[in-house]
């Protein structure tokens, strides 16, 4: 029996999809797995026996991600179960930035009381005039799971879309539609496009990344939409664009102190995915993530341990090892098992930057004692019997 401890509340859509080899606790103390949404996580005791952490999300910034690669703790996340949320948001967000939907808004709220206000608005809705965004160049930094979709949809708005990512995957490429036009250089983006929208994680080299230096390779007017992460921006550089005319409007889905309220800003309290639909599917990708995990020791979609799938075990055992990745680590493995002459059937090493992982299928069941020599190994994080 697996216990597993939500932090957040998880969407029963996903919750459903548990076995009866699956019980939900309200004591993290006792949880093989946490599923998690927001939660703050980097001041908390993390259990000994806790296996896995599963985010229903894609942001893992809540999460000491070392800390539990370091214990044998398998942190996933759920990229592309909300990307239509977002996606929809990004679109809304360029037509509000294109058209003064907000600003007409306001106007009508704050002209209530004028019982002759629809001749009042034929006068001032001059003033909330916009543009169109058909046959306007949208410039999409990221192609991921949420750019794609991004730049699809402009594409059949109408729109002349242009892609950047360095790391466009076959997936992401299969799925990207043949109009966009595929750039190899960022510049070529600022330069061309209308409206810049940026969909890549948040890293030392992509932090700040819409600079002071961006913002002036950009065309005259250009709207900059921020559905990623506000850090991806250094947004008193994009504040200092609006005020010289160079930004017409920042879009940005997290409002701080910097941007809300001030002139040019459409800040949306991070609305992108809290849709009902991105909801159940994060909580129905988290849920079946830590089930493969737990049963099988399969990884998928983890931030902190490379992905690894060996399907089911069909021998008498399976043992997992996370360690260093380091040289000979493997050699080490295997003279333990052969020195007890348990024969090794199938087997896989898979990397991570500092961190590796190893499953091995054994025609024997594990023992202990095998167990406690592979944990005394040096570089050797935790050893888990699968099966």
């Amino acid at each position: 029996m697996f216990q597993l401890n939500c932090l957040n509340p998880i969407s029963q859509v996903g919750l459903k999809n548990l076995s009866a080899d699956y019980q939900v606790t309200d004591n993290v103390k006792d949880a093989d797995g946490i599923l998690v949404r927001s939660a703050a996580m980097h001041d908390m005791e993390l259990p000994g026996k806790l296996l896995a952490v599963a985010r229903a999300g894609a942001g893992t910034n809540n999460i000491p991600l070392d800390k539990c690669a370091e214990k044998g703790i398998v942190v996933f996340n759920t990229p592309g179960a909300n990307a239509n949320g977002v996606k929809e948001l990004v679109i809304a967000g360029m037509l509000l930035a294109a058209r003064d939907v907000v600003g007409g808004i306001e106007w009508v709220k704050n002209s209530k009381d004028d019982e002759n206000i629809s001749k009042t608005a034929e006068k001032e809705k001059k003033n909330f005039a916009g543009t169109e965004i058909l046959g306007k160049k949208l410039g999409v930094i990221g192609l991921g799971a949420i750019g794609v979709k991004v730049a699809n949809a402009a594409v059949h708005l109408g729109m002349e879309v242009y892609g950047y990512d360095p790391y466009l995957s076959v997936n992401a490429a299969w799925e990207l539609s043949r109009n966009v036009k595929h750039v190899f250089n960022v510049d070529d983006i600022y330069a061309e496009c209308d409206y810049i929208t940026v969909h890549v994680p948040l890293l030392d080299s992509t932090k700040g990344m819409i600079d002071r230096e961006a913002v002036a390779k950009m065309k005259d007017g250009v709207v900059i939409l921020n559905f990623a992460r506000d850090l991806l921006a250094n947004e008193k550089d994009v504040l200092e664009g609006i005020e010289s005319g160079k930004v017409a409007r920042y879009v940005s889905d997290f409002p701080n102190p910097t941007t809300a309220g001030k002139k040019g800003c459409i800040v949306i309290p991070h609305l992108g995915a809290s849709t009902e639909e991105s909801e159940d599917n994060c909580a129905v990708m988290a849920v079946q993530e830590m089930m493969d995990y737990l049963e099988n020791g399969n990884i998928r979609n983890s931030v902190n341990y490379p992905a690894c799938d060996m399907g089911v075990c069909t021998q008498a055992g399976r043992v997992a090892i996370f360690h260093k990745n380091t040289a000979n680590m493997i050699t080490k493995f295997t003279a333990e098992f052969g020195d007890r002459g348990i024969n090794i059937t199938d087997m896989t090493n898979k990397s991570r930057g500092e961190y590796a992982y190893t499953m091995l299928d054994i025609e024997a069941p594990a023992s202990e004692e095998v167990v406690k020599a592979l944990e005394a190994i040096e570089g050797v994080f935790r050893v888990r019997i699968v099966k």
